[in-house]
């Protein structure tokens, strides 16, 4: 659809800007004494409790603090603020990172903070009597899901492509921007076709009954790490210190998550949302089962950022032959990585 091949040119055009404001002097945040900041500012996501907002609630952060600037439901938009310097990390689904990074912004990618698994997975979910049922039952049909060019979007032009879609055929299916609080109401309403739905807005709307899924990226992929925060090179030069002790902190988030019973996890995350006053709905948060990141301590691989570097250069939105691997990511603050990588 020529609608969806404008949003995908705004989206790389954005990318752009990102970078060339990085280029240009976006500076980080106001350092203290000596050179390093010791207060690292972030955006959040409405009702949910992200991995460096845990780990500053256990106490792993230290004296570094966090400060919340906003709420964001894109990834992309957070690592663009992230490149940008109005933030001091941002974090995204792994192709919209190494999107960012072909289009010259210097960032690196620090720690996996979501992925994939048996329990932290994002479904594609339809009223349980809707016609479709395959990828060709999707031509024409509305997706909704929380941002375009990023984790919904890649998912989906992934599972029609193994069901035999031509690109042409695959510009029928409209992606659609749905807040996620909104998505499963949008779905019952039948403003949309598809709804995706992840972490506990997805069991909530499961125990709600009356949908049932087309397809899950865990089913697509198997288990892995889908998205990272990143740093921009500026910041980790400055401050390495402080990256070291925000990337170690949020390993240790993730592993705090798996190796705590579930029901004390959930009761930590309620109190810290209740503890912030952003009136916010708590209940959604009984249905936490995992973050999904599949790594220990959330070190990255390679392969997780060269699965989207072939995926982007074959849809033509990246030079596969501009990007480095290597160059996209670094272990080396975290206190996980026993190996160097």
């Amino acid at each position: 659809m020529a609608a969806k091949a404008s949003t995908r040119r705004q989206f790389l055009s954005l990318l752009t800007l990102s970078a060339a404001a990085v280029s240009c002097g976006a500076s980080a945040t106001a350092t203290s004494g000596g050179g390093r900041t010791k207060t690292l500012r972030y955006q959040g996501w409405a009702g949910q409790v992200t991995l460096p907002e845990l780990a500053a609630d256990l106490g792993y952060l230290g004296d570094v603090k966090l400060k919340w600037v906003g709420n964001t439901i894109s990834g992309p938009q957070d690592i663009q603020s992230a490149a940008t310097g109005q933030t001091d990390f941002g974090g995204a689904f792994n192709g919209a990172v190494v999107k960012l990074a072909a289009n010259n912004a210097p960032i690196k990618a620090v720690i996996s903070y979501y992925g994939a698994d048996k329990h932290a997975y994002n479904g594609f979910y339809v009223l349980a009597d809707s016609p479709i049922r395959s990828p060709r039952d999707l031509l024409g049909a509305k997706v909704g899901m929380n941002t375009l060019g990023a984790h919904s979007e890649a998912m989906l032009d992934i599972y029609l492509q193994r069901g035999g879609l031509s690109r042409k055929d695959r510009e029928e299916v409209e992606p659609l921007v749905v807040p996620p609080v909104n998505t499963e109401q949008s779905l019952r309403q039948k403003q949309i076709d598809v709804a995706v739905l992840g972490g506990v807005l997805r069991d909530k709307a499961l125990a709600a009954g009356g949908i049932r899924p087309l397809f899950t990226d865990y089913e697509l992929l198997g288990a892995f790490s889908a998205g990272t925060f990143v740093m921009t090179d500026r910041f980790l030069k400055a401050n390495p210190d402080t990256a070291r002790t925000f990337v170690t902190a949020v390993g240790r988030a993730i592993e705090w998550s798996r190796a705590t019973p579930r029901a004390e996890v959930i009761d930590r995350m309620t109190e810290i949302v209740e503890k912030r006053g952003r009136n916010e709905d708590t209940a959604p948060l009984k249905y936490w089962k995992s973050y999904g990141v599949a790594e220990k301590g959330g070190l990255i691989t390679g392969k997780e950022l060269q699965l989207w570097i072939d995926w982007l250069a074959e849809r033509g939105d990246i030079d596969k032959g501009g990007v480095s691997r290597a160059d996209l990511y670094t272990n080396e603050y975290n206190a996980s990585d026993k190996s160097g990588n």
